[in-house]
């Protein structure tokens, strides 16, 4: 391994990402804990599993369209449109109060996460070092889990004391902070093109980096828990006799934060595959633990547990996605990554508000099928093709 010049990360720039990302995050996470009773307050509580997978699928499917602009007309204006679908779907979720209303809005939702991250990422990697990846990726999977950790816990006590509208507006208010930010970070793709309708003309192509796909395929597996841990865990927590839906959520991505502290740097010194690995052994076994618990305490020691296993997995990916990527089409190889993160996410969720129907005795069985899932993804990294790290 060739060494290198240590480089300032930490830097006025890559600081401005981060707590734009922590706001970002924090905007839309907020809703999740108390999205699944307002639903069933409309009259539409069948209709559980479409809140993050409608989410999930315009986020989905704008990644082809969000890699391709970020390629072409610049990171920092993609990440600010991000932004602003979050703040106008704050503005609109109280006053669209029907069933159908709200579903529309989690599928114009979604966009949000499918333009911001793909774009954040870019710019990572744009003023990083690549021995460094795994690291600086880490860090800002650190802002974003921390977005994660304070917004279901905030969303829930603004429901509690004031009204979900009020969760609402505020979301909105995040978002356009975090917009203020990205619009005073530099852009750093060099050779930017003026937006023209003729780039939103994505080839097929053009969707798929196939150089990545051996982190799509792991991502994909892996993230099909968490789609199924949305939808579940508010349920399950309240059966268990959990007061606060966003407790669970605060708790897991606390470990998730701790835990990145250290995670980007191992798989920058041991590799990605290997890291990998040990993350998908700790996300499979929590799964199993979150299915089998019969107290608060079990619960939340399983989400410890899952905290950590994402902690490490999420730099990892990233990391081993800009190794595998080429760096004129690292927008699309991110945004690869990121269909396969969606795909995953939507598709849990909707798996398993499918089976669930509100019947609380399939949780335990929908958690150890999660956890079969995310060993599926360990058994193809032993058949996957041999990568080596760019440095």
């Amino acid at each position: 391994m060739i060494s290198e010049p240590r480089h300032p990360i930490y830097n006025f720039q890559f600081a401005l990402l981060c707590l734009s990302s922590l706001l970002f995050s924090a905007s839309f996470n907020m809703m999740i804990p108390e999205l699944p009773a307002y639903l069933s307050s409309l009259g539409g509580a069948e209709y559980k599993g479409l809140i993050i997978a409608l989410f999930t699928l315009t986020a989905g499917i704008s990644r082809p369209f969000s890699g391709k602009l970020t390629d072409t007309i610049g990171r920092v204006p993609i990440m600010a449109i991000g932004s602003i679908v979050c703040v106008i779907c704050g503005l609109l979720y109280p006053l669209l109060t029907t069933v159908s209303g709200f579903l529309f809005l989690r599928l114009i939702h979604g966009f949000s996460t499918g333009f911001k991250p793909t774009a954040s990422s870019a710019y990572i990697a744009d003023i990083v070092p690549a021995g460094r990846w795994g690291e600086a990726m880490g860090l800002h999977g650190l802002a974003f889990s921390t977005g994660m950790a304070i917004g279901p816990a905030m969303g829930s006590a603004i429901t509690s004391h004031y009204s979900i509208n009020v969760l609402f507006y505020f979301s909105s208010v995040l978002a356009l902070l975090s917009i203020l930010l990205v619009l005073n970070m530099k852009e750093t793709l060099k050779d930017k093109q003026k937006f023209r309708s003729s780039l939103l003309k994505i080839p097929f192509k053009d969707i798929i980096e196939w150089r990545v796909i051996p982190s799509a395929v792991v991502t994909l597996l892996s993230y099909m828990s968490y789609g199924a841990l949305l939808t579940l865990v508010p349920d399950w927590a309240a059966h268990l006799g959990v007061t606060n839906k966003g407790l669970f959520f605060m708790t897991f991505t606390i470990a998730s934060i701790l835990v990145r502290f250290v995670a980007g740097k191992a798989s920058d010194k041991y590799g990605r595959v290997v890291v990998i690995k040990i993350s998908l052994v700790m996300i499979g076994v929590s799964l199993i633990m979150i299915g089998m618990a019969s107290s608060v305490f079990t619960l939340l020691t399983a989400s410890v547990v899952y905290g950590a296993g994402t902690g490490i997995l999420s730099p990892a990916v990233n990391a081993w996605t800009a190794d595998l990527s080429h760096p004129e089409r690292r927008g699309k190889a991110v945004a690869t990554m990121y269909i396969a993160l969606e795909a995953g996410i939507g598709l849990g969720a909707l798996f398993a508000g499918w089976i669930f129907k509100d019947i609380i005795a399939r949780v335990p069985m929908l958690f150890y099928i999660s956890a079969a899932t995310v060993f599926s993804a360990l058994v193809y990294l032993y058949f996957a093709p041999k990568t080596k790290q760019t440095y």
